[in-house]
């Protein structure tokens, strides 16, 4: 599991809602790159220690529903469990994904950010672009 580069997430304006964009070699890469700058926009990503892991699998054809699935899976188990999450993996077999993510139980001292409600179908896009793929969609805050 590894912690995403600065550089590989991003974010795009969106009225009173934010943008998240992830990029990378794979489009497993890029789905993790987004789920990172979407929880970086809640917590600092270096405060929060890999010490608990949450589990992600379900089925996709289309690789936009895909993302905004990966996301919402995400946001919905860190919130069963009450944790930060700043670590997470991907992988993709056919229409299959299964993914995981690391991070801990909210503390009192991490500096909160905005709370992200879920990931939307606006601005949603995957695609191949120059060395890799892209993945946005604009998430609810």
């Amino acid at each position: 599991m590894s912690r995403v580069a600065a550089h590989d997430a991003d974010y795009f304006e969106h009225d009173a809602d934010i943008g998240v964009i992830g990029r990378g070699p794979k489009i497993e890469d890029a789905f993790v790159a987004a789920a990172a700058a979407m929880f970086a926009f809640m917590v600092h990503p270096a405060e929060v220690q890999p010490l608990d892991r949450i589990y992600v699998g379900f089925v996709e054809s289309d690789p936009e529903l895909a993302l905004v699935r990966w996301l919402n899976e995400l946001l919905a188990e860190a919130r069963a469990h009450g944790l930060a999450l700043a670590c997470f993996r991907l992988t993709r077999t056919g229409d299959r994904w299964r993914g995981e993510a690391a991070g801990e139980p909210w503390r009192r001292d991490f500096a909160r950010g905005t709370e992200v409600k879920g990931a939307t179908l606006t601005g949603l896009s995957v695609k191949e672009i120059p060395g890799g793929w892209e993945a946005r969609c604009v998430v609810d805050v």
